[in-house]
């Protein structure tokens, strides 16, 4: 094989892995991002403890093996802070001002912390000048490495070649998600039989029944085939040279499978019962309730300890402006469509709804108190549904609970959206952080398609992953209402 083809096919192979940790899909190019920056984080870090020791003329804590674990430790902290920035969202890496703006709070917010970290441990002697010599050379470092990754991004180093078998309703959800993700780029579509062309026929190749479909995938260099037909049967379905294909390094998937990996949801549309019943995932355990549990516990008393003076301030706000009741009481359904009351601030005024049918909240909802326009926007009116989770109805992460009235609409209207009810509904949830809030029916397909994801694949470290990505929504408001 000449070097150029090696090279390429060894990029290829790069491009389209996905890391499955605990049932969760990560991309190998944010890895890459990941594994980067922690090297940076760390260098800068182990460079400003060396050149504090050398001051001193003694090692920090007196030990001069400390540097390594100080410095691992600096990394994992600000990885964290980082990741709660929404720095590692891909659909901000190409987004430059939102980046730089992060990355400045990130790193003004690490300088306190580890400050406050210094200042409490007195064996930590670093001092402020220090201290802000480390995060200025990581913070170049950061940019240096996220100027070059972004470049690669664009010169096509993490992007994966697809090539679509099928050119109907089906194939056109993912040329729509693929314009609007950088992870992969739809070359163009087979079609396999005669049929109506649902996608642009700019964009469909030249197939004819007798040609090889591997003279066709290493003419454009593609790395992944998506079947997206439904109808396989009959000798129109090229089984045989889908194998060849595989065998020479073309990954070939599903397109159920490739939504769920690339895009992190389940597709409604091509979803059916035999790949949910035969596939990886869809499964609870004893012991994983039992640890979901224990992690609920824990978080819920940590969150309402934190945040008690703010539910106390918030309701004296409340009860001042508009008066009792505090609370806000609402009826929903929760998991095995089991009813329960769920608590929330009130941010909205008395009666709200009067004696017409319960709708969504809308854009600049006129039934808004003050009080309650502030606290929406910042999600502290869901601070009370703590109480939910230590009773046991609610778990800190799941999909949210709706309100019965429209529970019995999209249940009729949306298939298998009962089945977001076999979890416990959840504060926060894996649609909430990918999604903004939903008001329509459309909006709550698209939510339901990142529920499902959830329960199929739900662990405690997506559980985890979601709670950072929380606090990136609840610092730069997104999606609220």
């Amino acid at each position: 094989m000449p070097v150029d083809r090696y090279i390429r096919a060894t990029r290829d192979y790069a491009n389209r892995i996905m890391i499955h940790v605990f049932s969760h899909y990560v991309p190998a190019r944010l890895i890459v991002l990941v594994v980067l920056e922690a090297l940076v984080l760390m260098l800068a870090a182990y460079a400003g403890i060396s050149f504090q020791s050398d001051r001193s003329g003694e090692s920090v804590l007196g030990m001069a093996d400390a540097a390594p674990s100080l410095a691992s430790g600096f990394a994992v902290g600000m990885l964290i802070l980082m990741s709660s920035m929404g720095l590692y969202q891909p659909e901000l890496w190409s987004n430059k001002p939102a980046i730089a703006v992060r990355l400045i709070v990130a790193f003004l917010l690490g300088f306190v912390i580890t400050g406050f970290v210094a200042y409490m441990v007195p064996s930590l002697t670093a001092g402020p000048v220090v201290l802000a010599g480390v995060l200025v050379v990581a913070l170049t470092g950061s940019v240096l490495v996220r100027s070059a990754f972004c470049k690669w991004s664009h010169l096509g180093a993490f992007k994966s070649r697809v090539l679509v078998l099928g050119t109907g309703s089906r194939a056109v959800k993912l040329g729509e998600y693929a314009k609007r993700n950088a992870s992969h780029k739809v070359i163009g579509y087979v079609a396999l039989q005669p049929s109506t062309h649902y996608v642009p026929l700019e964009q469909v190749l030249p197939f004819e029944p007798g040609e090889s479909l591997l003279s066709l995938v290493e003419k454009h260099a593609i790395n992944q085939i998506v079947v997206a037909v439904r109808d396989r049967r009959g000798d129109g379905f090229p089984v045989t040279q889908l194998l060849e294909c595989k065998m020479k390094g073309v990954d070939v998937v599903e397109l159920p499978t490739f939504f769920e990996r690339e895009h992190r949801q389940v597709l409604l549309e091509s979803l059916n019962p035999s790949w949910m019943v035969l596939g990886r995932g869809f499964r609870q355990s004893h012991l994983e309730n039992a640890v979901k549990r224990l992690f609920d516990l824990i978080v819920s008393t940590a969150f309402l300890l934190l945040n008690l003076p703010v539910m106390l301030i918030v309701a004296l706000c409340i009860y001042l402006e508009s008066g009792a009741p505090v609370l806000f009481r609402q009826e929903r359904v929760g998991q095995g469509g089991r009813m329960f009351t769920l608590y929330k601030f009130r941010s909205m005024r008395m009666n709200a709804e009067g004696d017409g049918p319960p709708q969504w909240a809308d854009v600049n909802d006129e039934r808004l108190t003050r009080v309650g326009r502030v606290i929406r926007k910042w999600r502290i009116d869901e601070l009370p549904q703590i109480l939910n989770v230590l009773r046991g109805e609610m778990s800190f992460v799941g999909p949210r609970p709706e309100r019965p009235f429209f529970v019995n609409r999209l249940v009729t209207q949306i298939p298998f959206y009962a089945l977001r009810h076999t979890a416990k509904p959840g504060i926060t949830g894996w649609a909430q952080v990918r999604y903004p809030y939903g008001a329509s029916i459309d909006d709550a397909i698209e939510k339901l398609q990142y529920d499902l994801y959830y329960v199929k694949n739900h662990s405690l470290f997506l559980d985890v992953m979601i709670l950072i990505s929380t606090i990136e929504v609840v610092i730069w408001g997104k999606g609220a209402r």
